[in-house]
């Protein structure tokens, strides 16, 4: 196992880890942007104004990008699974 494949297999998956989290990272950023703004604009200062809808928006993104986030996991589990083999040499 060289120091090249190494670094190949580590920025592979940081790269998966990205892409996995970047829609819920998204969606809560805009989301939480979205009720500051409503929160600085109507003076209403209510802890679970900024928690359900953040936790509403996350849920809802994760259940309709729950497909392709899957097919991204299976494969890059699949490309690691294949990449054994060269380990051996």
């Amino acid at each position: 196992m060289s120091q090249e494949f190494v670094m190949h297999l580590f920025r592979e998956a940081f790269f998966t880890m990205l892409l996995l989290a970047a829609p819920v990272l998204t969606v809560s950023l805009v989301v939480g942007l979205l009720i500051s703004v409503f929160q600085a604009a109507t003076s209403v200062q209510e802890f679970t104004l900024t928690f359900v809808p953040k936790l509403v928006a996350v849920a809802a993104i994760i259940v309709i990008m729950l497909p392709w986030m899957m097919d991204l996991m299976v494969s890059f589990t699949t490309n690691l699974f294949a990449q054994i083999p060269a380990l051996v040499k």
